[in-house]
This record gives structure tokens, sequence and C-alpha cells, in this order.
């Protein structure tokens, strides 16, 4: 979907939340041989055995991949990214986990370019037990109205 949501329109605390995507052994062997991370944490069960975690964990890319294109279910034309900060991983994430995202807008400020305002978005990942498994600002540029 198409929409024009300039600056002005963006208000600090309004939220949305995604629908859930599971967490596949194919998506984890996948973003290995894209990202060339086959570290033992994530291809290798036997010695994941003997971790503290006692399994194999999602790569916190992969998640961070996945999760941001969960969000992109909407084509704003009068915005575009502008970066991301504060990434974090709180909870590692197990093949089969289920993730959601919750999205809510945090901030909002001028930019150097009058024409443009930054929104920040929180963004927050959580589990199927509603545990946070990562989070991260989103930086939207995003055009003003004309005067």
């Amino acid at each position: 979907m198409f929409i024009k949501k300039y600056y002005e329109e963006f208000e600090v605390g309004e939220e949305r939340t995604t629908i859930g995507r599971t967490i596949t052994e194919t998506d984890i062997v996948m973003h290995a041989g894209q990202t060339g991370d086959f570290f033992p944490h994530h291809m290798d069960e036997e010695w994941c055995k003997t971790q503290p975690f006692k399994r194999r964990i999602a790569h916190g890319t992969l998640i961070f991949s996945v999760a941001i294109g969960m969000t992109a279910n909407v084509i704003n034309e009068v915005a575009m990214t502008y970066g991301y900060e504060r990434l974090r991983f709180t909870k590692p994430v197990f093949i089969g986990d289920t993730i959601k995202v919750k999205i809510s807008i945090s901030d909002k400020k001028d930019h150097k370019k009058p024409q443009y305002g930054l929104v920040t978005e929180k963004v927050e990942v959580f589990n199927q037990n509603d545990e946070l498994v990562m989070l991260c600002e989103h930086l939207l540029l995003t055009e003003k109205k004309a005067q």
C-alpha cells in the first residue's frame, strides 16, 4: 500500500504491531550462506549442547532483517530510512520461535534541511512469550508539508 504521510502528521505515542513470523532452520541456513556467518552458535547443534543456551540461536542480523521487513507493509512516498540507532539483542531467538514487532513513534525533530523532519520509531521485537528479544530506533527522514 502506498501512502503520503508528512512529518506534521506523525504523532509521538502512535503505535502499530505486526503479525507473527516463525523463525525456521531454513532462515538460519540461508542467512549464514548470505552473510558468511557460519559460527557454531548458529550452525552446530552438538556444540551448542555444551553451551549455556543448549541449542542453536538465530543470528542477530537475521532477526534485525526479518523484523524490519515485517514492518514494511506500507510505503510512505514522502519518507525514507535515514538510519538505525541503539540496536540491542536482549534475548536469543531459537528455531521455532515466533516474533512480532511493535513500532511506536518516540520522537520528532527538525532536520538541518528545513523541508524535512526526523521521525524516530522505537522498534521492539517480542517472541511468542512476549519477551523482548531485540530493540532499536529507526530514523525516518520525512518531508514536511509545503508551506
